[in-house]
Parts: C-alpha cells; structure tokens; sequence
C-alpha cells in the first residue's frame, strides 16, 4: 500500500463521451492540446505533476526570496553536493532549460553527442547547437533487467573511426525513457566511464529520474542487493563527470532543474549563459521557497519504502493492463507503464502513428490521457515527401504521477483500456496536418484516416 496519507484533494472532470470528441477534435487530436478540465485521468507525464509532502509544503514558508545569494540556494546546494558528490551546483527552471545551458556549452557545429537514447528535448538541444544525435541503445531484452543500457561495442567503435573526434560527450538517460523506462546498470554506467576515460570524452548524466534508476537497481542486481538507493545514486553520479535533471520527476516538485559539474570550466559557462536566460545563478529562474521545496523533495525520494511502493505500483498496473489484452513492455519500470502500440494494432503503419491512434481511442473512451512515443515523437519527415521516416518502436507511455492516483484510478484506466482493446480493429490511424520544424508533437494538429 502507498506508504503515506492523503491529507488534500482535489475534485476530478467527468465529461461525458460527447464532450470528449468534441474536446479531441478542437484540439486537433493531439492531446497535449486538450484542456486539462476535459481530461478524468492525467497520466500524460510525470513531470511537475507530483503531490509534495507536508515537509515540502512547510518548507515553502521558509523560503528566502533574496534576488542574490539567498539561504534557500546554500540549503539546496548542500543537499545536491550530498547527494552527487558535484561541487558545482546550478539551479534552473526546467529540465530542459539544463540541457539546453549545458549542451550548448558543450556542442559545437559538426559535433556529435552519444547517448543511451536522446530523449526529445535532449535531441532537440543538441541540434539546436549545431550537433549530431547518436542513439546507441543495448539491443539486449528489456527482459534482461537492464534494457536502458548503452550499446558500449557501437560506442567504442565510433570514438575509434574518423568521426572519434567529433565525440563531446556521452549521455546516459536514467531511466531510459525512450526505451520502456528501463534502467541503466552501474556495470553499464562503469563500463562507459572507461571508455570516456580512454578517449578523454566526458560522461553525463540525464538524472531526472537517478533515485527510481538506482531502486530498480538494487532490486535486479544481484551484487546490489540491499543497498540503500541513496548509495547506488551517489555510486552512479560518481562514475560521471557531471549530470543535468529535471527535478519535476524525482525531485518531488512541481517546477525546478540543475546542473551539477565537477568541472569548474564548463560550469563557468554554463553560469554565463544562465544569467543571459534564467537569472542570477544562486536562483536560475525559480523562487527560494521552490528551492526549499526541491531541497526536501531530493532528501525524501530516495526513502526505500516509497521506491518500493512506486516500483510494486507500476507492476501491478501494467499487470492490470495485460489482463485487459494490451501488450505491455516488461519488465516493468517504475515512472510508467508502456504498450507497444505496433502490435497492438498492426493494421496501422507507423507512417499513420499507431501510437497516437491508440491514445486517442483511450481519451475517447474513458477521459484518460496517455502520451504517444512512437513516429510522432521520434520518427523524422521524409526527405523524399514520402511518408515519414518511422521511429524504432511504436509505444505508448502510462505515466505515473507521483502520489497523487490510487489504485482505483488505474483500475478505471485498465478497464477503458480493455474497452479500446475489444474494438481495436475500428481504430483508425492520423496523418499530421500541420507540424513545427521541432518537437513536433507538442503542437501538431491531426486528422484522423478513414
């Protein structure tokens, strides 16, 4: 059972079925465009939509609301370099304004980033300084325990080719959102160290979600058995030069994000930049007593008995959803439950986003909002004019916001889901009909085939 109370609530939508086709189609059946009051059950991200604890709440009286050096920034300071290890610590609004400040300090015009998998931000701030993507994500089973691992044969062969050169850094997502949630193993994380090592390459961390990664861990390595989280953490951030993060995940907030460095260089930089965009570095765009809140936040979420029921959560949810007759992709992760939507309805190519028929048909039915991580995310327009160039996989994201949906909530989710699933073949599939040049899905507007 969760290991907390609930002491706030908040009242739940129910439109009717009608209000939820009129509602997908104003939205251009893209449900990040569906207004939040239309929506029953959110499980869109898990980002920024947490409940904060009592402690966080209290803390948020005793933010410091100084413009420069204010006390909340040295608490949050302390807690990070605890947790990490870093000495150079950097708040900022978001996650993604991390990526972007620290990759573009980083990446150059013809430079390459290798990664487990970029996840959609990341790519985007890569490109967005001139740079190249690379993907090397292990091809081993998710069933291995560790299907968030980084190929390490395809990245040594890279940084021994030609290209070698062009290598800046080596990003490892943990979890590996892009591939299922899977996490990362500390082998993996050691092994890619040394090759860094070796080619004089820094390593980096997306650590947006470090203390599920380092559960998860604990509970699939055998040499981690028993192992507080909060030592496989630091364990991880050691092996690394440095890491960003949105503490909108496992920092247990609602807004917030940093970088960490050891290098004082580069944090240089990154600072310079941070003044241009977010603020004064000691506050990087957020208010003290969010800090106060992140600060708390990041010594609550490595608790192991909220790992603990966060992980046997999503388990047991993504049982519920095979019962239902909808292909989960186990083992199961902690922050979401995945479908892959490709076999689910094979009747849909990837060029008419399978992933985004079937999360819409779920919306429909029952008011549940999911997001789609298949061609609409990851697949690429086709130089040709063709139909677009597909995404390696075709899922489905079930996101769990944290401690705020019980098990009656994900029950209601299965059962819409069975619903979708026993009418699966009427299920029509998209072609997008206006799209930005970049994260495309955020905004694109679709219409349904047939």
């Amino acid at each position: 059972m969760e290991p907390f109370r609930i002491k706030t609530i908040e009242p739940i939508p129910f439109p009717s079925r009608e209000e939820r086709v009129r509602a997908l189609a104003a939205a251009g059946h893209n449900l990040f465009r569906v207004p939040a009051s239309a929506i029953s059950v959110d499980l869109l991200t898990d980002s920024g939509t947490s409940a904060m604890s009592a402690q966080q709440w209290a803390a948020l009286l005793s933010g410091d609301e100084s413009y420069a050096g204010a006390r909340s920034f040295e608490r949050f300071e302390t807690v990070v370099r605890d947790l990490t290890g870093y000495r150079e610590v950097i708040p900022v609004h978001q996650g993604r304004a991390a990526e972007r400040i620290l990759l573009g300090a980083m990446l150059g015009a013809g430079d390459i980033s290798v990664g487990n998998t970029h996840f959609d931000t990341t790519r985007a701030s890569v490109e967005a300084a001139g740079a190249t993507a690379a993907d090397f994500p292990e091809s081993q089973s998710p069933a291995s325990g560790f299907g968030g691992n980084i190929d390490l044969d395809k990245v040594e062969r890279l940084l021994c080719s030609a290209d070698g050169a062009r290598v800046r850094c080596v990003v490892l997502t943990i979890t590996n959102n892009a591939a299922g949630g899977q996490p990362v193993s500390i082998d993996n994380v050691a092994g890619a160290r040394a090759l860094c090592d070796r080619h004089g390459v820094p390593l980096l961390l997306d650590a947006s979600r470090f203390a599920e990664n380092a559960y998860l861990v604990t509970v699939r390595d055998p040499e981690h058995a028993g192992v507080a989280p909060r030592r496989v953490a630091r364990e991880m951030f050691t092996l690394a030069d440095g890491c960003w993060a949105s503490l909108k995940k496992d920092g247990l907030a609602n807004i917030g994000g940093l970088i960490a460095l050891n290098s004082q260089e580069v944090a240089a930089r990154c600072r310079d930049q941070l003044i241009a965009v977010e603020g004064f570095p000691t506050y990087g765009g957020l208010a003290g007593r969010d800090l106060e809140a992140l600060a708390q936040g990041l010594d609550e979420v490595t608790d192991p008995a909220y790992l603990r029921y966060r992980s046997e959560a999503a388990q047991w949810f993504g049982s519920r959803l095979a019962a239902a007759g909808v292909p989960v992709v186990e083992p199961v992760g902690c922050h979401a439950v995945y479908v892959d939507a490709a076999a689910h309805l094979p009747h849909i190519p990837p060029h008419e986003l399978p992933a985004t028929a079937f999360a819409n048909a779920l919306y429909s039915e029952g008011g549940v909002r999911v997001s789609e991580l298949g061609t609409l995310v990851f697949g690429r327009r086709n130089p040709d004019g063709g139909p677009d160039l597909p995404a390696p996989r075709e899922l489905v994201r079930f996101a769990l916001p944290r401690r705020v949906y019980t098990s009656n909530h994900l029950e209601y989710v299965a059962e819409a889901a069975a619903r979708v699933t026993a009418a699966k073949d009427r299920i029509p599939g998209y072609r997008v009909v206006e799209q930005a040049d970049t994260l495309r899905h955020f905004t694109a507007v679709l219409k349904p085939l047939g």
